[in-house]
């Protein structure tokens, strides 16, 4: 016999499957860890724009819109009457609201895209309370 050297067939598919359980294992753990680092994220921005919008409140006599918040916090990307930022969009209900409303009360609703469908959502509110809706 020859004196050949390498893997077998075998030892080839062995490593295959156990990359495939230790992969099978991971994926899913990564996945809710970034997940949970997202929704740290938005709960930290909606904090953020709460404090923002007491001075606002000072400096106007009413409180911000999203977009304006965002023009002086920077935490994402206004696109029309919304901001994103990551998977989160921020918005106000009602989405366009007056000076007359903002004079009295605001509410900021941030909502979560996740590829896998599951859809997380939070609301801010003038007293600061940040209320998890969904899931």
């Amino acid at each position: 016999m020859k004196n050949e050297s390498g893997f077998s067939l075998i030892e080839l598919l062995l490593v295959v499957v156990i990359i495939g359980l230790i992969a099978a294992l991971a994926v899913p753990s990564l996945q809710r860890g970034i997940r949970a680092a997202e929704n740290g994220s938005a709960f930290s921005t909606m904090r953020t724009i709460s404090s923002e919008q007491v001075g606002f409140f000072v400096k106007q006599n009413r409180f911000g819109r999203v977009t304006e918040i965002n023009d002086t916090l920077r935490v994402g990307t206004s696109v029309g009457d919304r901001v994103i930022r990551g998977r989160y969009t921020f918005e106000m209900n009602p989405i366009e609201p007056s000076d007359e409303e903002l004079r009295n009360e605001y509410t900021v609703v941030a909502t979560s895209s996740h590829p896998d469908g599951e859809i997380y959502k939070y609301e801010l509110n003038q007293t600061g309370t940040i209320t998890q809706i969904l899931p």
